[in-house]
């Protein structure tokens, strides 16, 4: 193997150490669901809606069964809708602050500072039985949701600036690998013999800041990202030293250069704001398709598809539907090591390419399952089955690739407002989902799918038109394909060149 490009033990322990945040975003989005009738009931005992003497104990101490046959008071409801959707809230709000957090310390400080707050969501939940559980739960969800809107945009930003090119792919994938195995871990340990009744679950909530713990012990090993040091801080000689450390003993003058050209070319263009990169014509076109790459993962129906799952499960006549939601986690978790093998093969063009256009083909077998299921028992496995695939093509694809591609699309200079408006259009439409499709399914029934078909057709087809391939191309050779390069006329490029010499204009007035 070429030297420089092998994977050694401290890259190894510096990508092993970035994503336990992934893991632990993972745990935090999977976690909450397992164990909610017994959590309603305690927050109904905390609100006094919830009388003591009824609430029998199963042998094993799980409440759920007993709980389902209630009906629950709109305030436990209300504050158990909180408890969910507070998490996305505190994501959106902080993923706006990666690019400050990022560039303030560095990467590897970055992410060791924000495991505070991760421990203190984590213990506010993990102690709740010692004051109203309702209230210590929301504030550690959206502590726990402002600490994984921070980790989720640092995770991919570290991984794609220390990751070799020919590997950049697989380990930007990683990110999602290793949070669809948190989700499938706690929907593990969710189970109401293991951690999800009515005296363990404050643990299994607590259990969200394990994976901070661990990586806080681990991230001072881990050198600080060469791009940071070279391009952000102008110490090339840390750079080298931090290369050095990462790939071991080569040549590093071809990745120096590249540093160098990159330096040169953000001192030119000062860092870029939120604002100016929204305002900016120059960077229209990778801003278009950061926004559009989140939007085509978490409105494809992903969300809505777990959210249904167990209803289709039980329609197949499935008497533990839990257990195939346990499956639905299994598959997710193949098909994104399938995606983390691929992706530097493939390419992320036609794997995104590939994922879109295979969802919206199950998403119309959904439907046709679901409104036939009535009249033809069978059609009931159409629709499980079209739910396993759907969840095979999105892991393929949409899934991973929507997380690290924004951090390839763009140079030093405008990458940290374009990874914090990426994440924010991710955790805002995530949000968006998860509170409009139980209206939207009561409304359209079992049509509920031809919206996620129509949406899904429309981003194969932007990412058919508009979405470049990024496979083994260096930061400057990708944000070139946008500024000067592929379809664009030659007027374009020069209205381009004007309009980055206006934007450094004003930056430095």
């Amino acid at each position: 193997m070429e030297a420089g490009k092998e994977l050694t033990g401290t890259l190894t322990l510096a990508i092993f150490t970035a994503v336990l945040g992934s893991l632990q975003y993972g745990y935090s989005m999977g976690v909450i669901n397992a164990p909610q009738r017994v959590i309603e009931r305690h927050y109904g005992r905390s609100l006094g809606v919830w009388p003591e003497e009824a609430d029998p104990m199963s042998a094993n101490g799980s409440l759920a069964a007993d709980v389902a046959q209630r009906q629950v008071p709109p305030s436990v409801v209300m504050y158990w809708s909180l408890s969910v959707a507070i998490f996305s809230v505190g994501g959106m709000i902080s993923s706006f602050m990666v690019g400050f957090v990022g560039d303030l310390r560095g990467r590897v400080k970055g992410m060791l500072a924000i495991n505070v707050m991760a421990v203190a969501g984590s213990l506010l939940m993990g102690l709740c039985k010692m004051w109203q559980p309702h209230i210590m739960v929301i504030a550690g969800r959206a502590i726990m949701g402002f600490y994984c809107g921070l980790s989720s945009g640092l995770v991919p930003m570290y991984i794609g600036e220390i990751s070799p090119k020919a590997y950049r792919g697989a380990m930007g994938a990683l990110h999602q690998l290793t949070a669809v195995i948190g989700i499938l871990i706690s929907q593990v340990i969710g189970l109401d013999f293991i951690l999800g009744n009515d005296r363990m679950w404050p643990l299994l909530l607590g259990l969200s800041g394990a994976p901070a713990v661990l990586q806080s012990f681990l991230l001072p090993l881990c050198p600080e990202s060469p791009r940071y040091l070279y391009i952000h801080l102008g110490k090339e000689q840390e750079a080298q030293t931090s290369l050095y450390r990462l790939k071991g003993a080569y040549d590093a003058s071809a990745d120096l250069d590249e540093m160098r050209r990159e330096k040169e070319e953000a001192d030119k263009m000062p860092r870029v704001s939120i604002s100016s990169l929204i305002c900016s014509s120059a960077y229209r076109r990778q801003l278009i398709v950061a926004l559009m790459m989140p939007l085509s993962q978490q409105l494809s129906g992903i969300n809505a598809i777990f959210y249904y799952s167990t209803a289709i499960f039980s329609e197949a006549g499935i008497s533990q539907p839990v257990y195939a939601t346990i499956g639905v986690g299994i598959v997710n978790t193949v098909f994104t090591l399938l995606s983390v093998l691929l992706v530097d093969r493939a390419g992320r063009r036609t794997l995104t390419l590939a994922g879109l256009g295979g969802m919206c083909v199950c998403t119309v077998a959904m439907t046709i399952g679901l409104k036939l299921q009535s009249s033809y028992s069978w059609m009931s496995y159409v629709s499980m089955a079209a739910t396993f695939i759907f969840v095979a093509f999105f892991e393929i694809g949409p899934g991973p690739i929507a997380w690290f591609i924004v951090a390839e699309l763009f140079s030093q200079g405008p990458r940290p407002a374009a990874i914090a408006l990426a994440g924010c259009c991710n955790w805002s439409s995530n949000f968006i989902v998860g509170m409009t499709f139980p209206y939207i399914q009561k409304w359209l029934g079992a049509y509920v799918f031809i919206v996620f078909a129509a949406l899904l057709f429309f981003f194969t087809a932007f990412t058919y038109l508009r979405v470049p391939e990024t496979k083994g191309k260096s930061f400057e050779e990708i944000a070139d394909l946008f500024r000067k390069g592929g379809k664009k006329a030659p007027s374009d490029a020069k209205s381009d060149d004007v309009e980055l010499q206006r934007l450094k204009t004003s930056t430095h007035a």
